[in-house]
């Protein structure tokens, strides 16, 4: 991306950004302070966003086609009911960030931390997740179909009714997760972190693959060994 406008250091007002977005030019924010700031409903198409603060910030109902956020610290922030298409979020913070009702279409998440993100309600469409930190979020319902999960944490997460279909985990965790009403039919777990998951819980893989050493630690519950 060429930006038509390049912000360095500074700590631009809701007038800025307004005015920013009402060129219609791509924009770079680099190093910027955004902390708590008001971006809602803004089209901010094509912007990108460098080792920025956007703790706290709103991008509540806003436009981000085509939106990358590298490096940033976004504790907080809200992008309820924002449209995400073709965005990138890569490195950096997103611990408690909300992304109830937002529409996600091809959207990647990598190498950033989601501790309880909140993803309660998303629409999404081919999203990926790729050493992601999604400790204790929120994601009800969510679609990992044929997903490649690489490194991907869920530990503690509420996955209820996620769908998991011919998802593939690779050094991924689903320890002590919330999984009641999941689907794993042709979902390879064999490079999951099963830790937590109980023998009751067994029936809920049904249609997955899992290892000798996984099936051997469920049956262990009983009693049970798998030589």
């Amino acid at each position: 991306m060429t930006a038509d406008t390049i912000l360095e250091d500074s700590t631009p007002s809701r007038d800025d950004l307004d005015h920013l977005a009402r060129g219609g030019g791509p924009v770079l924010l680099r190093g910027c302070v955004l902390e708590g700031a008001d971006l809602s409903d803004l089209d901010l198409t094509d912007w990108r966003f460098e080792r920025s603060t956007l703790s706290g910030a709103r991008f509540t109902g806003a436009r981000l086609d085509g939106v990358a956020l590298v490096g940033c610290r976004g504790a907080t922030a809200t992008f309820a009911g924002a449209i995400l298409t073709d965005c990138r979020i890569e490195g950096g913070d997103f611990g408690n960030a909300s992304f109830s009702a937002t529409t996600l279409s091809s959207v990647a998440f990598k190498g950033c931390k989601l501790t309880g993100a909140d993803f309660t309600g998303a629409r999404t469409l081919d999203v990926s997740f790729e050493e992601v930190i999604l400790t204790l979020a929120l994601m009800p319902k969510f679609s990992f179909r044929k997903a490649q999960l690489q490194g991907v944490t869920f530990a503690e997460a509420d996955l209820r009714g996620s769908d998991f279909r011919d998802a593939v985990f690779s050094g991924a965790s689903l320890r002590d997760a919330r999984i009641a009403d999941c689907r794993f039919e042709g979902a390879d777990l064999r490079g999951a972190d099963l830790g937590g998951i109980r023998l009751t819980d067994a029936s809920r893989f049904k249609g997955a693959v899992i290892s000798k050493a996984q099936a051997g630690d469920l049956l262990g519950q009983l009693g049970l060994k798998v030589r």
